[in-house]
Order: C-alpha cells, then structure tokens, then sequence
C-alpha cells in the first residue's frame, strides 16, 4: 500500500540528461511560464505523455470499442480546457503540446485575466493565498483550472488586493 506521507513520483526526467536544444528549450518554457524548476515542466510532460499514451493505446482497439471510449477521454480534456471543442478527434489529443497543459494553470490564468502584471507576481500571489477560485483560497500554482472553475478565479474576500480591485472599480 505504502506510506501515505509519501507520494508516488508524478514525473519522470529525461532520458537523456545533457541534450542543448531539449535543455534550450526547457529553460525558454520554464521562463516564460514562470515555473519554480523543470521538475514543474517534467510534471506536465509526463501528464501529456499519459493522455497522448491512453490514445494510442484506444487507436488499437475496434471501433465500436474506440468510440465511446475516444468520446470519454475528448470530453474530459475539453472540461479540463486542454481541447478546443468537444468534437474533437483522437488525432487532435495526439497533437496536443505540453503549451496547451501550462495555459491551464492558476499561475497562467491569473496572469492572462490580468490580476497580476507577470506570471512570476501572479505565483506569489498565489502561494501568498491572495486567489480564489469560487471564493475558496487555493495555493497551489499548479492547480489544473477547468473550463467551468475559470470565469470563477478572483481575488480571495479578505486579501488586501480585493480591497484595492473593488475601490479602483468604483
């Protein structure tokens, strides 16, 4: 069963540790996204990874079989905000990139909606407790946002910040 104080490992590293355009490429995402380290970006690859994976594997399957479960998989990655519509195909979970999995988090969405001026201001107000999601305090920046929770993220009532944003909107 294990120990429940210690998680199971989300990610995995490279298999290749010292290749320039991955590690060029890695320190551009982490960058741009503002992400504390590449264990971060590993986190999100290995996620993508195991969607891009699961559809495959339903590729392989017949097709009154692959179906309903291709249905299955599109719809939940269409809540999640990854896929763009929920007509999508099984080649369009294939072509995903790791880009469409970081544009779905707290850290990202927060600094797009303009509540903070970079995404590195926007991970501490966050890990700060000054965002809300439904007026409920999340402090994770890696916190996957649904399509459903997105129109819901605000400031938390009792931040300082909510006070300032509610007396520059009057």
């Amino acid at each position: 069963m294990g120990d429940p104080k210690k998680p199971r490992k989300k990610w995995e590293s490279p298999g290749h540790p010292w290749i320039k355009e991955r590690l060029v490429r890695e320190m551009e995402i982490v960058g741009y996204y503002g992400l504390r380290n590449k264990r971060e970006l590993w986190i999100f690859q290995t996620m993508l990874r195991r969607i891009r994976h699961r559809a495959r594997a339903l590729l392989a399957l017949p097709p009154e079989q692959r179906e309903a479960q291709a249905r299955m998989l599109v719809e939940r990655l269409y809540k999640m905000g990854v896929l763009p519509s929920s007509d999508a195909t099984l080649s369009d979970v294939l072509n995903l990139t790791v880009e469409a999995l970081l544009e779905r988090r707290l850290q990202t969405i927060v600094w797009r909606k303009g509540l903070a001026k970079t995404p590195h201001q926007a991970r501490q107000l966050i890990v700060h407790g000054h965002i809300a999601i439904k007026g409920r305090r999340v402090t994770s920046p890696n916190y996957l946002v649904s399509r459903e929770e997105e129109p819901y993220i605000d400031f938390y009532p009792l931040s300082p910040f909510a006070k300032k944003a509610s007396s520059q909107s009057q």
